[in-house]
């Protein structure tokens, strides 16, 4: 009997354990000649590219529902440890027991986190990166309108122009004028760079420009956070501005698991892995999602994101079962890449390409947008065929749908 690990409860997890699932039925291995594991510390997958809307308790799936049918065990705890030559993980359960688990196989897939800045006031700082910040950031902004003070209350400032931020600050605004009545609201963005978006290259700038407008958002380009307390926010060039509400978008890295696994990392703590998903030199060890360093067409190293994760978590799973069952090995070949960055109540703008070509604008995209954080990136529940057949790798995130329409 072979045991496949997995290491982390979000996209890239789920669909390794469908994945390798899907390969020993594939295979026609029996059930107990290879288990699938999965620990993380969460009993719901979290829809973390939804958390920048409102409602963010309502953006889950049930582990159990998606994990159960398929016959994967699910193990609630957190790991601590991880002995890759001794091939084991050394985790904490839910109930504070220690916990030893063998493996012949590891994936992992334990994600990533927002950088927390080393700036004074830190703790005053809101972020969508988790489901229970991001409800935070809800259950704060619905209480502005009962609680003392001045129009400072309906004032936010959003650090960083990436995705996140941007999705983030042109909701902002209308969340605030929900629980604002007729008093003003004010919503500054504060980049470092000198312009907006500066990742996303010049392509889809215009209309990143065009909907901050619409949104009556502010900018504040070349400076940073300096500090942040309960009533306002000091930036480095000594603008002060009050308010209750800031926003931390800035910077991400790789889980801090990925410092237990003795590979090479990138700046952003990813790991190095061969075009199977092998972690380079490490035996025995896989990563997907945001913990790898995966290459995409055309030499591009993968972004960070949905769109990514669940191919690599199915291609990883699928390569996990071929590798104990004897079976030949699949290079990572992911649809080609695309942007859809959701504006607020004026659209959304979709680009094709690592060149971020731009293919749709305002309410077009707005729809696909909806389609993909309502229906794509959703897995199946209660259906364990339904479920194992989207494991398959071959049937990755379906950019091949949003290609079409620059066609």
């Amino acid at each position: 009997m072979s045991n496949i690990l997995v290491i982390g409860g979000g996209f890239a997890g789920v669909w390794a354990a469908a994945g390798a699932i899907r390969a020993r039925q594939e295979a026609g291995a029996a059930e107990d000649a290879v288990t699938v594991t999965l620990i993380g510390a969460a009993d719901d997958l979290a829809i973390r590219p939804r958390l920048y809307e409102d409602d963010p308790q309502g953006k889950r799936v049930a582990l159990d529902r998606v994990l159960g049918p398929i016959g994967v065990r699910r193990i609630p705890g957190i790991v601590t440890g991880i002995d890759t030559e001794a091939r084991t993980v050394s985790a904490v359960g839910r109930d504070g027991s220690a916990l030893e688990l063998s493996y012949d196989r590891l994936i992992l897939a334990s994600g990533s986190r927002v950088l927390t800045p080393p700036v004074e006031g830190a703790d005053h700082l809101f972020d969508v990166d988790t489901l229970p910040a991001a409800a935070a950031l809800e259950s704060h902004v619905s209480r502005l309108g009962t609680v003392t003070g001045g129009d400072e209350r309906f004032t936010a400032v959003v650090i960083g122009a990436g995705f996140t931020g941007l999705e983030v600050v042109t909701e902002l605004p209308t969340r605030l004028r929900a629980v604002a009545g007729d008093r003003p609201v004010r919503v500054v963005l504060v980049e470092r760079a000198d312009t907006v978006g500066p990742a996303l290259g010049p392509g889809p700038r215009p209309e990143i420009l065009a909907a901050l407008e619409h949104a009556g958002v502010e900018l504040a380009l070349n400076v940073s956070l300096q500090s942040v307390d309960r009533e306002r926010a000091v930036l480095s060039d000594g603008t002060v501005i009050p308010t209750r509400t800031v926003v931390w978008t800035a910077g991400m890295r790789a889980s801090a698991l990925t410092e237990l696994i003795p590979g090479t990392r990138d700046a952003i703590g990813r790991l190095e892995v061969d075009e199977h998903l092998r972690v380079v030199g490490v035996d025995g060890v896989y990563a997907a999602g945001d913990t790898a360093a995966a290459v995409a067409e055309g030499g591009h190293v993968v972004m960070q994101s949905c769109q990514h994760a669940v191919p690599q978590g199915k291609l990883a799973g699928a390569n996990v079962g071929a590798d104990v069952l004897g079976l030949p090995l699949v290079p990572f070949a992911p649809n080609p890449y695309v942007t859809c960055l959701s504006l607020g109540p004026y659209g959304a703008v979709l680009t094709t390409g690592w060149d971020r070509t731009v293919a749709q604008t305002g309410d077009e995209a707005k729809k696909l947008k909806h389609t993909i954080n309502s229906e794509w990136i959703y897995p199946p529940i209660d259906d364990a065929g339904a479920i194992l057949t989207l494991a398959d790798h071959r049937t990755t995130w379906p950019t091949e749908t949003v290609q079409s329409v620059s066609a």
